[in-house]
């Protein structure tokens, strides 16, 4: 019965407005880095591939019921992070209900979040995407997957994802730092087609969160 509480709380959410929002978490980890990377995408999205998604970005908490209001949840960082079984459970039951959560590691943050990973769904390990993925499709092609925006340890990008009764509910991207991409020009200086391609790869996640 909670479950479908759950589901109905999501969808009923999600069929008036197309929101979007950042998860704010506990550990130490700078969970508000980038600021200016979702509205940057969000507005590349409602230009370039027709979403009305609200230029407003929420702030969620991760045992907070407020999470089913919104498809997608992004969530990024350098640090530490923490999830209690409260927020486990209250995460869980948000991806099988319909959410999106994806995760871009900032670079440090990857040692601990796998770690907080591998406890929502002990049964489904992280596995990585293929580049045939439907995520690297639509609405633009990325023929050899996940791109590379920065280079921190000079590893190949990769992406990683849950996957429950064949829908990818969690992405985590890794060694890319697709929201330092997003993030206004000056910030990093990266040249327009890096920028365009981090925008691009976003605009995919946005479009498979809104449309499974």
């Amino acid at each position: 019965m909670k479950h479908f509480l759950f589901c109905i709380l999501l969808l009923s959410a999600s069929s008036f407005s197309q929101e979007v929002a950042i998860l704010k978490y506990s550990g130490g980890g700078d969970w508000y880095a980038n600021p200016t990377s979702l509205p940057n995408l969000i507005q590349f999205c409602n230009q370039n591939i027709n979403t009305k998604i609200n230029s407003k970005i929420a702030t969620v908490e991760s045992n907070s019921v407020d999470i089913f209001s919104y498809p997608f949840i992004h969530m990024t960082g350098h640090g530490n992070v923490v999830f209690s079984p409260n927020e486990i459970e209250n995460l869980r039951n948000y991806l099988i209900s319909g959410g999106f959560l994806h995760i871009d590691d900032n670079y440090g943050m990857d040692e601990y979040i796998r770690k907080e990973i591998s406890k929502l769904f002990p049964q489904n390990n992280l596995q990585e995407l293929p580049n045939s993925h439907e995520i690297f499709k639509t609405p633009y092609n990325f023929p050899n997957g996940l791109p590379k925006i920065h280079e921190h340890d000079n590893k190949k990008p990769q992406a990683f994802g849950i996957i429950i009764e064949n829908r990818l509910v969690l992405l985590y991207t890794y060694e890319c730092d697709l929201g330092d991409g997003w993030e206004n020009a000056e910030i990093h200086n990266d040249p327009i087609e890096v920028r365009e391609k981090a925008l691009k790869m976003g605009a995919n996640i946005i479009n498979y969160a809104f449309k499974n």
